[in-house]
């Protein structure tokens, strides 16, 4: 080994013989196979540390199984399909400021290259070289024969085969629905061509047709019941509000809704006209009729009110919105005599219509009241609006008020509602955002009721029983993303699956449209195994027909048969098919939770959909997000850590071992420089230490008779192996981390302070083992140096052997270590320089009193009075009868908060503490600087301060005798 540690050279070395070596190519063999994979990435940009984080979590996963024996597939492809990338050549194209700046600086392209990649191809092209750098860079275990972009013709003959399945089956449907939309590009947005508002849901509102004459103030709102309960309606009156021609289903009606409302009517299934404006003051103190109820209700005035919700109008329930309550409350004393307004507001009667257990008639004006709400903008009015419509909701029925609907849950009436107002005309459906959403062209999107779309029928029943039947099938790590799945998969709703604009497969059945990027990236982990053959030359364009596909996912027909059909000969055909049902269901399928509602759902929802039940993929995994420096990164606006500047400052090793130890599974990460300052030192001393070692040729043999501390290294070595493999088994890598190097660590580090030397190469060999999946190159390197030909990447990982576990020598080192550190606390805070130091171990009777209560607790049945009067019982242990109580006292609950297994294995092993502490009071004496005697608080020779009766099992007494100063 190199002196010094070069993280540099020696991932380039490594990397270049697993290249030329082609050690990840994975082939089917008699072994059990894992068949790993992560989403591939978006070539939009570089590679930053978000992709680090999940791309690497899925190595550790794929080196941990191939070190226990798996023949493991870890494949890697290259997305490219829908919009974002036509629209940042466009960009680059036009020499936008913004993105010429965010691509030299934070994505490092040099200033000679980037404006040579103003197309598409040529962006995709660029990318997806630099991707493939990156990921060799870091060190992944990849079978890149396996690799491919979406745009290659060879996959989108694999795509029309799946949507031509998929159309057969009726999964297809085409017809009318909402989408998200940029009317910019006059096309459907998913999450890849979202700037803002990536996680914005359509929401289906209900819209109550309030009547004026002939013409309709309509009203959106989340809960039609509340209908019931209006007093009045707010406008606001510094917007521009607008009359509309407003034509469905050949009913013809003029609304009055704001400007902003309007622009959201024209994308809707309507036909609309703009008739004039209307100003805000001529449908101000207006008295409309609620369609629902007959009622008569004012128009008021409302600041609050914002133009770009729903239709600028708003329903008030003051009796059950807070909000709603102190708005009118406001408006009391008010002159609105510019309205015409002249009626005492005091006079409007709030209407309860919902019976809640927690409440009283008007929870709206008890929450406020209750709570000292003092306006609508006081802060503690949005906590009370939760409170009132989540106890409302869950818990809340309706009153006779409501007719028909008496008795009806909160929880259960909006559909029944809605279709009910819909069927008298008094409501219609209207679409809106959980939240703005603008396109990457920077345009805010609109929801578009699109005719003649095609959709993917995410909403039917039986195809989501199946996915529920796959799921309950399926292991989620971490287990508690189950509900959320199912949740998930309960709410979906048919999705877009076309677009007219971007990159993409024609869909087969209509060239007209192209399948949309979050359509053509759901099963593709089955076109890795004929990439393949692709990229070997077996398999041409033309020759993938729908027979091919068939053949080989299906098994159906032969291979003469389709040879026919395709040219394609025999033997290739049956080595696919043999590849395929080796290598397939996905054993696990690993991914940042963003994707949770989107991407995984639809992996799901198509493998039910085309595949047998024994295909269907059996464990999904999800990690968390990436910051920097507390920053949310963004590859168009930064900040932004790419892989490839992460690894070429810091080593791949460094970057691999911080970015999987700084947070765990689902929680964020944040990338902080101070951090992986930190984690280079670590992986500099664990250099050192096997460099020093392996040039010292000192060698182990656990054959030989073995001291105390060498059981407890070899003990705790295995508690170690067990508690990484168990990690690593639930993919908590910063658990394993924790305890394969950290914890590890300081174990060796006492084994060598208390002199230990017999295991140190013994140590080595199974903790860089260990280490592999995580620093694989230092692994590599520290591996051959030990005299290894093989790659360690290939080595059996350590596995936990119960025979090594040596309970009486781990408590022996437990008591001397506790032991010391009490000491050196004691003479930190008094200052003192010891003269000399006296440990006083536990009398016998509280060693008596230890077994006893191990003994009833084993029984279930340990409390105070039952132990005291046990112990009482016994005639040796009467004469300690003032004592007892208070060493119970404090026994009892260290024992019921988890202590009892230490007490218990000493009293199983009946260990000796006097001696065992004498035999380490060598070391101790070290370590302290003094003399140290060791006496049984049974009979102790020197007591000066009485401190024997401090003496307990484990935890001795100490005096210490100062210095005299001279």
């Amino acid at each position: 080994m190199e002196q010094d540690y070069k993280p540099q050279e020696i991932e380039a070395k490594w990397q270049k013989k697993w290249n030329e070596s082609r050690v990840f190519e994975a082939e089917p063999d008699d072994r059990e196979k894992f068949f790993i994979t992560i989403p591939y990435p978006y070539l939009n940009g570089n590679l930053h540390a978000g992709h680090t984080r999940t791309f690497t979590i899925g190595d550790v996963v794929a080196r941990h199984k191939r070190m226990l024996g798996y023949n493991v597939l870890y494949p890697m492809g290259f997305h490219v399909t829908g919009t974002p990338i036509v629209g940042l050549a466009e960009l680059i194209a036009s020499r936008d400021p913004q993105t010429m700046d965010v691509y030299e600086r934070l994505h490092g392209i040099p200033g000679d290259i980037l404006p040579t990649l103003d197309t598409p191809e040529k962006i995709v092209d660029y990318f997806k070289v630099e991707s493939e750098k990156a990921m060799r860079m870091i060190g992944y275990s990849i079978d890149w024969r396996r690799k491919f972009t979406t745009t290659d013709a060879t996959y989108k003959k694999f795509i029309e085969w799946q949507y031509t399945r998929l159309e057969e089956k009726g999964l297809i449907v085409k017809g009318s629905h909402p989408v998200k939309w940029c009317p910019n590009d006059n096309n459907p947005v998913e999450d890849h061509d979202i700037l803002h508002g990536e996680e914005a849901t359509i929401v289906d509102y209900t819209l109550v047709k309030f009547r004026y004459k002939d013409l309709v103030l309509p009203c959106a709102t989340l809960r039609p019941e509340t209908t019931f309960g209006v007093t009045n309606l707010w406008i606001n009156p510094n917007v521009d509000y607008v009359k509309a021609r407003v034509e469905k289903e050949g009913i013809v009606e003029y609304w009055v809704v704001s400007k902003e409302a309007y622009r959201k009517l024209t994308f809707t299934d309507r036909e609309v006209e703009y008739i004039e404006e209307v100003p805000a003051k001529d449908i101000i103190g207006i008295m409309l009729t609620n369609p629902v109820t007959g009622d008569e209700v004012i128009s008021l005035p409302a600041s609050f009110v914002k133009p770009g919700n729903g239709s600028g109008i708003v329903m008030s329930v003051p009796a059950h919105a807070p909000f709603d309550y102190l708005a009118l409350r406001d408006l009391y004393d008010a002159d609105l005599s510019e309205f015409g307004i002249t009626k005492d507001l005091r006079e409007i009667a709030l209407i309860s219509l919902i019976k809640v257990p927690e409440f009283g008639e008007f929870p709206a004006k008890e929450i406020v009241e209750n709570m000292g709400v003092k306006s609508q903008t006081d802060p503690k009015a949005e906590e009370a609006t939760k409170i009132v419509y989540r106890r409302e909701f869950h818990g809340g029925v309706l009153k006779e008020i409501t007719g028909k609907y008496k008795d009806y849950p909160v929880s259960k009436i909006k559909d029944v509602l809605t279709q009910d107002f819909i069927g008298k005309n008094v409501g219609e459906v209207f679409y809106e955002f959980s939240e703005p959403v603008v396109c990457r062209c920077g345009t805010p999107c609109v929801v578009n009721m699109v005719k003649g779309q095609w959709f993917l029928n995410y909403s039917n029943p039986g195809w989501k029983a199946k996915v529920y039947k796959c799921l309950s099938q399926m292991r989620i790590i971490p287990a508690e993303y189950r509900v959320e799945f199912e949740n998930k998969v309960d709410w979906l709703k048919d999705k877009a699956c076309a677009r007219r604009k971007g990159l993409g497969t024609l869909l087969p059945f209509d060239k007209e449209w192209l399948i949309e990027s979050l359509g053509d990236s759901t099963i593709y982990m089955c076109y890795y195994i004929a990439a393949k053959f692709i990229e070997r030359g077996d398999l041409k364009k033309e020759q993938l027909s729908l027979p091919f596909f068939d053949y080989v996912f299906f098994g159906k027909g032969d291979a003469a048969e389709v040879e026919e059909e395709t040219g394609i000969a025999p033997e290739v055909l049956e080595e696919i098919r043999r590849d395929f049902t080796y290598w397939y269901p996905v054993d696990l399928r690993s991914s940042g939770k963003d994707l949770v509602p989107n991407h995984l759902l639809f992996f799901l929802f198509h493998h039910v959909a085309l595949f047998d039940e024994e295909l269907w993929p059996r464990a999904l995994a999800v990690n968390g997000f990436v910051s920097l420096e507390g920053q949310k990164m963004s590859k168009s606006k930064g900040p932004i850590l790419t892989l490839e500047s992460a690894v070429s400052e810091y080593g791949a090793d460094i970057t691999r071992m911080y970015i999987l130890s700084t947070a765990e599974q689902t929680q964020d990460a944040d990338w902080q420089t101070a951090g992986v300052d930190s984690a280079r030192r670590q992986v500099d001393r664990f250099y050192y230490f096997a460099r020093d070692l392996i040039r010292s040729e000192e060698r182990s043999d656990i054959g030989t008779e073995l001291k105390q501390i060498d059981r407890w290294m070899l003990s705790r070595m295995q508690y170690h192996i067990r508690e990484t493999n168990i990690a690593l088994d639930a993919i908590q890598t910063r658990n394993a981390i924790q305890n394969s190097f950290f914890l590890l660590f300081n174990d060796l580090r006492w084994y060598q302070r208390r002199g230990g030397k017999a295991l140190l190469y013994y140590v080595l060999d199974n903790w860089v083992r260990l280490m592999a999946p995580f620093t694989p190159h230092l692994c590599e390197e520290i591996w051959e140096a030990m005299g290894h030909e093989d790659p360690i990447s290939f080595a059996q990982y350590p596995l936990y052997n119960e025979d090594l576990i040596d309970e009486g020598a781990e408590l022996a080192e437990e008591l001397v270590k506790n032991t010391l550190g009490d000491v050196e606390e004691i003479i930190r805070v008094t200052r003192m320089n010891p003269e000399k130091v006296y440990l006083y171990t536990a009398p016998a009777w509280k060693n008596e009193a230890v077994k006893c209560a191990c003994e009833i607790q084993a029984e279930g049945s340990l409390e105070v009075g039952t132990l005291i009067k046990t112990l009482m019982s016994n005639p040796e242990m009467k004469r300690f009868g003032k004592e007892i109580p208070k060493f119970v006292q404090k026994l009892i609950p260290e024992l019921k908060s988890g202590g009892a297994e230490r007490y218990e294995a000493v009293v199983g092993m009946e260990m000796e503490e006097k001696a065992l502490l004498e035999e380490a009071t060598v070391f101790l004496e070290h370590e302290i600087g003094c003399p140290v005697e060791v006496q049984s608080a049974d009979n102790p020779e020197y007591d000066p301060e009485k401190k024997t009766r401090f003496a307990e099992p484990l935890r001795p007494a100490i005096y210490i005798e100062k210095k005299k100063e001279e």
